[in-house]
């Protein structure tokens, strides 16, 4: 199901991080991929309430650490300034999909990384 919020659409997730050779593209593909397939989850479930939605971004948060073995497999990591990354789309989302109050931390709070 293709994402529909338009402002989501045209955004380019992780952009810094492609532009920096350190992160593989292949592993920063499924972060991107698990991060549409939050939006796609957000759109067909409507959460009502920011509980709601933080069970959604934690799940996704899970998904990334899945993720960390790949990276570290390709000599990366997860490190300060990918955390900061991720973070950063993870509030952008829950504030394109109108969740301006949601704690940054909180949408995030399942990470190992």
């Amino acid at each position: 199901m293709p994402v529909t919020n338009e402002q989501v659409a045209r955004h380019a997730f992780l952009r810094p991080l492609y532009e920096d050779e350190y992160f593989p593209d292949h592993v920063l593909d499924e972060g991107r991929t698990i991060l549409l397939r939050l939006c796609e989850r957000i759109e067909a479930e409507q959460p009502s309430d920011l509980k709601a939605l933080y069970v959604l971004t934690q799940a996704a948060t899970e998904e990334f650490n899945d993720l960390v073995a790949k990276f570290e497999a390709a000599g990366s990591e997860i490190e300060t300034v990918a955390r900061e990354e991720i973070a950063e789309d993870f509030w952008f989302i829950a504030s394109a999909y109108g969740f301006e109050d949601a704690d940054a931390e909180e949408l995030i709070a399942t990470r190992d990384w």
